[in-house]
């Protein structure tokens, strides 16, 4: 494993720059793209979320664990952190966006203060405009809710088990939500995109390969010191698309239902090699500075990106849009670049998430690191 002393794992931040390197792909080519990486890249970040705050909890409980106050100092420990690294720069935008009048945030702020718009989307069938995207966000928190109980709670040797039934559900759910609909239209498939428990099976599996790593370390060492598995997922998940695009329906099985699980099962071995570190080109790419850079201000990239510029709900008066047409009436052959319009974006959003993270986030996560032990 490739850490820095502080046991910060360095391939990781590559990582997370691959999760939302396919999550701007997907929104900023939305006009020509067919394949849902942006649904691969979240799945990728929940599965490492499962990963990461596994490891701190069941490192948390052995040194609280039978101790006085045992369970109020491990949980008060890590919703501090979390809400330190998370709260700050979510509510700060929350903010903005109301001062702003960023529809839909005035009409929908309870939805988004609260950390409930995949609750919304899902009740509703509906998307959220240009706050589409904190639906993951809210699935993170509400995962954050009861999995410090899980862990907690639950006997070493009874959590594999309980992981795997959690897994089991949430594909179960997407199943039976799918059968229980005639004709499944893209309002259905909301639901078993954004709900939480349409989401757990990418958690479960980050939980067990935070376990394996802590208790069967023989075991990790065995299942992730080769890339092939890596590959095999990849292949797995290409070939799932392929299947998907030989339905009629766009929203079919193989999309609705199973996605998630494969998508969530490339994302366990790629993860996993990392935490074991990749050798060579892969390697040269995940530690590479701008990739770590990109990685770690990845949840600004991500928070900001929808507001930068939006396809479907930056209207014209949009300062990005406004910045487009200002560059078209001197250059004129650029109008209608999907892929020019896509660097200027990623550009502004690279540069927003980055005042963020050294003004702001950086900062404020100085505070965090003092609940690191």
């Amino acid at each position: 494993m490739r850490a820095t002393a502080q046991g910060h794992i360095i391939q990781l931040d590559g990582i997370r720059f691959i999760a939302i390197a396919l999550v701007l792909i997907d929104h900023l080519f939305v006009a020509v793209n067919v394949i849902p990486f942006g649904a691969l890249g979240v799945t990728i970040f929940f599965v490492l979320s499962g990963f990461l705050i596994s490891r701190i909890l069941l490192k948390s409980k052995k040194k609280t664990y039978g101790t006085p106050d045992g369970f109020k100092k491990y949980l008060r420990k890590f919703l501090i952190r979390r809400t330190i690294r998370i709260f700050p720069v979510y509510y700060l935008t929350i903010f903005l966006l109301y001062v702003f009048n960023v529809p839909p945030v005035r009409d929908k702020l309870a939805w988004l203060a609260l950390y409930g718009t995949n609750i919304y989307m899902a009740y509703h069938k509906t998307w959220m405009g240009s706050v589409d995207h904190l639906w993951s966000l809210a699935v993170e928190e509400q995962v954050y809710l009861f999995f410090p109980f899980l862990i907690f709670f639950i006997p070493k040797r009874n959590l594999v088990p309980v992981l795997g039934m959690m897994g089991i559900l949430s594909l179960a759910f997407r199943f039976v939500y799918f059968l229980m609909r005639k004709d499944f239209t893209s309002d259905d498939w909301i639901v078993t995109y954004v709900s939480t428990p349409a989401c757990l099976d990418s958690f479960a599996l980050g939980g067990f390969m935070a376990w394996i790593q802590l208790y069967k370390n023989d075991f990790f060492i065995k299942l992730f010191n080769k890339s092939g598995p890596v590959l095999i997922g990849l292949l797995a998940w290409v070939l799932l698309q392929y299947w998907a695009k030989t339905f009629e329906n766009r929203f079919n099985f193989a999309f609705v239902v199973l996605d998630r699980t494969v998508s969530s099962a490339f994302g366990f071995f790629l993860i996993g090699r990392a935490v074991m570190g990749y050798n060579g080109l892969m390697a040269a790419f995940l530690e590479n500075s701008v990739s770590i850079y990109l990685g770690k201000i990845s949840y600004g990239l991500y928070l900001y990106h929808n507001f930068v510029y939006n396809h479907f709900h930056s209207g014209p008066t949009h300062p990005t849009v406004r910045l487009f047409n200002k560059i078209y009436q001197y250059i004129p052959d650029l109008r209608g670049s999907v892929t020019f319009e896509a660097l200027i974006v990623i550009a502004l959003t690279i540069a927003a998430a980055s005042i963020s993270w050294h003004f702001f986030e950086k900062p404020i996560n100085a505070i965090k690191d003092k609940y690191a032990n």
